[in-house]
């Protein structure tokens, strides 16, 4: 029976909004896979790809890991923000030494901001009817 090559794996999962972002950092050339496509590929614009590569440039990890990115629902910024929490999650796994080069940039924090629900009576979350004197 032929012996498995054994392979280094981190895992990291990040939300943000109402997405979920399941990371997985193997030894590799730096490229970054979002659900099957290069990273520039899948998001319309490059800045959410350079948010999404925040952690690998605060660590000096940008050449050393192959990430491959799983995403799941909301919209491509909240997606963004997921993968690099996730990513930054997944870093940490990898060493315990970035905790304060990502912990200084915020990078661990996630961000618990949500749509608000609309309430009853209102237009929206907060909106009022017009108010009529007459």
């Amino acid at each position: 029976m032929a012996a498995k090559k054994s392979t280094v794996i981190y895992r990291g999962t990040g939300r943000r909004k109402s997405s979920i972002a399941q990371v997985i950092l193997t030894p590799g050339d730096g490229k970054i896979i979002v659900n099957g496509k290069p990273a520039l590929e899948f998001f319309p614009y490059a800045t959410l790809v350079q948010e999404m590569e925040q952690p690998l440039l605060a660590t000096g990890t940008k050449t050393d890991f192959l990430i491959k990115v799983i995403v799941k629902g909301g919209g491509f910024t909240g997606q963004a923000g997921a993968a690099q929490l996730g990513i930054a999650r997944a870093l940490l796994e990898a060493s315990k030494d970035y905790k304060v080069e990502l912990r200084g940039k915020g990078l661990l924090t996630r961000d618990a901001r949500v749509k608000e629900r609309k309430k009853y009576g209102l237009y929206g979350a907060r909106r009022a009817p017009q108010f009529s004197k007459r």
